[in-house]
């Protein structure tokens, strides 16, 4: 019974790390808990504490999952914790897990890239990445992303546990094995030292005043219950409080709803604002599709004369959200799908808007918890990214503050600024290097104006993405296995030819 809450208060540890708490510190408290709990077990007993460290890990930081969609919450920990379990069955055991140092956060790792991706495109939330944006590792992103970044925190974790054992222990470890532990954490400075002098972008010399505009409202509330007018008159009605200036201005995703922007009177009332400030708006519209069955998502740049100049459909869709995945099957064994009445069509052009003032990235709403929508981004000649979101359907703080995590990383990523909005919070300026600024706080009707820097140039992340990354702990993880099994061989062939004594 105490190896069991050890093991579910070790995840705990990690929730801890993530946002809205943030004490990302915990992170290596509760990684190193579930590296103790696992040395020298079998691996029944490795992949049973594993999955109880995932549920206290991921039960909190995914929350919000539980207002809409009890089965699927469960599902979902369930799925995850397997993942996880079978990453650590397939670790070397007793006696050769003296190679744990190096498998288990290649495992991990790999185990965190397969739930980025997969199922339903993958679900990047509440991982130890959102946690680190803190933390003085998050440099590394510029490098690797989310995958070097979990690996260098999972790597650090456990091996400054196994470095502190003996003084937990009072036991004396062999001078090899503890210079082994001591010598690969000599490659954490040498990765920070790495991370900050890479490629981070560079300044064009040129600026762009942003203006956004979160109309407030409560929060908690479901598209299907609520009248589709609100979110237009909140966002007209703060963007009439501000005065211009502003070379762009920018809607958050959703706010008009209508069967054909083109020919609707919301379409006529966004260009008078347009006109009246002299200046673009980005605005979210949600657009009724030929089938009816069917709708679309999209950000437009609408033009003081009324004219739409550019328009980008968004291409990574909230499943169970925005579409209803096995619609029929759900449907038989009594899932209330009419919750998600239509499903969203998925866009195909590249994530970036043209406007007067140049090339915008933007990922709207999920797809920024996603690197490789702003990484098209910037490869398409973004020099700044929008993140157009609604998170009015949400109670609490753990996904929105989630989502402010995401936009700090893929900033540092990137080596652009970040510029996040909502109807309802958080809205907010995150620069390359992760700050926030002028966050705009939950259900508050309120607008900010920021002048922030055009940048270009593509740090290493941006030019080569995950697969290398993944590929590379694959590859470091099969090495202790590849080892053993050249090590047996040996063995066979010397005793094969051993003379036997002679009778």
């Amino acid at each position: 019974m105490r190896r069991t809450l050890a093991s579910l208060a070790s995840g705990v540890l990690v929730a801890a790390s993530l946002p809205p708490w943030g004490w990302w510190p915990l992170a290596f408290a509760g990684l190193a808990g579930w590296e103790w709990l696992l040395a020298g077990q079998p691996s029944a007993v490795r992949a049973r504490r594993t999955a109880l460290f995932i549920v206290g890990w991921l039960a909190p930081g995914m929350l919000w999952m539980w207002q809409f969609t009890v089965p699927g919450f469960l599902v979902v920990l369930a799925l995850f914790a397997t993942f996880h379990a079978l990453a650590v069955v397939a670790l070397p055991g007793p006696p050769h897990d003296v190679w744990r140092w190096l498998a288990l956060p290649c495992a991990f790792t790999m185990a965190e890239a397969l739930r980025f991706s997969f199922p339903f495109g993958g679900v990047p939330l509440a991982s130890l990445p959102l946690g680190q944006v803190g933390g003085p590792l998050l440099g590394l992103s510029r490098i690797g992303g989310p995958v070097l970044l979990t690996f260098v925190t999972v790597f650090i974790a456990t091996n400054v546990r196994r470095v502190l054992q003996p003084l937990v222990t009072r036991s004396c470890p062999t001078p090899a094995r503890l210079g082994l532990h001591l010598g690969a954490l000599i490659v954490v400075p040498a990765a920070l030292a790495i991370g900050s002098t890479v490629p981070q972008g560079h300044d064009t010399g040129r600026r762009t005043s942003i203006a956004i505009m979160q109309g407030g409202g409560p929060q908690g509330t479901r598209a299907i219950r609520t009248f589709p007018r609100i979110a237009l008159d909140r966002a007209l009605a703060v963007t009439r409080t501000y005065g211009g200036g502003a070379d762009l201005v920018v809607w958050p995703e959703n706010i008009v709803n209508v069967l054909r922007l083109d020919s609707s009177a919301a379409l006529a009332e966004v260009a008078a604002e347009a006109s009246r400030l002299n200046a673009p708006v980005l605005a979210g519209i949600t657009e009724r599709d030929s089938n009816p069955n069917r709708f679309r998502n999209a950000q437009v740049v609408v033009l003081p004369d009324g004219s739409i100049m550019s328009r980008y459909e968004k291409k990574r869709r909230v499943p169970f959200g925005e579409y209803m995945p096995m619609r029929g099957f759900l449907r038989s064994v009594g899932v209330p799908t009419q919750l998600v009445p239509r499903d969203a069509v998925a866009g195909s052009d590249p994530a970036v808007l043209e406007t007067p003032v140049g090339t915008v990235g933007v990922a709207i709403s999920w797809e920024i918890f996603f690197g490789g929508r702003v990484r098209e981004a910037v490869r398409n000649g973004a020099g700044i990214v929008i993140n157009p979101t609604n998170g009015a359907s949400y109670r609490g703080a753990i996904l929105q503050s989630q989502q402010i995590a995401a936009s700090r990383l893929r900033a540092v990523e990137s080596g652009r600024w970040v510029v996040q909005v909502a109807p309802t919070g958080f809205s907010a300026f995150i620069s390359p290097s992760g700050e926030v600024f002028d966050r705009i706080g939950q259900t508050e009707s309120a607008w900010r104006e920021r002048t922030v820097e055009v940048r270009s140039g593509l740090t290493w992340y941006e030019r080569i993405g995950d697969k290398p990354w993944v590929l590379l702990m694959l590859f470091l993880w099969s090495l202790p296995t590849f080892g053993r099994l050249v090590r047996r061989y040996r063995e066979a062939k010397a005793a094969a030819v051993t003379p036997r004594p002679a009778a």
